[in-house]
């Protein structure tokens, strides 16, 4: 992954509140992926515009973290959807 590349959520794929399980999760074609507070505020910030850094910078400030720390967890959970061809970039 290159920190400067914009994920994006493929055509069909997107975030839905469950209210039946009160958690976001990520809907594809006959999928829902549940996610933890950690995924959520990641996909949260990918909207086809923004960086992977810029999404860390982000985050990093919002929650008072570590550039650092907050970028390997964005790599690893992005890499990971982009592996299960649940998230593209541009």
């Amino acid at each position: 992954m290159i920190d400067d590349s914009v994920p994006c959520l493929p055509r069909g794929t997107r975030l839905h509140h469950d209210r039946v399980r009160d958690t976001m999760v990520l809907l594809v074609p006959e999928r829902a992926l549940l996610l933890d507070e950690t995924g959520n505020a990641i996909l949260r910030e990918v909207d086809g515009r923004s960086t992977v850094n810029t999404i860390a910078a982000r985050l990093a400030e919002r929650y008072g973290a570590p550039e650092a720390a907050v970028m390997s967890d964005v790599r690893d959970f992005l890499g990971g959807l982009v592996a299960q061809r649940l998230v593209d970039y541009r």
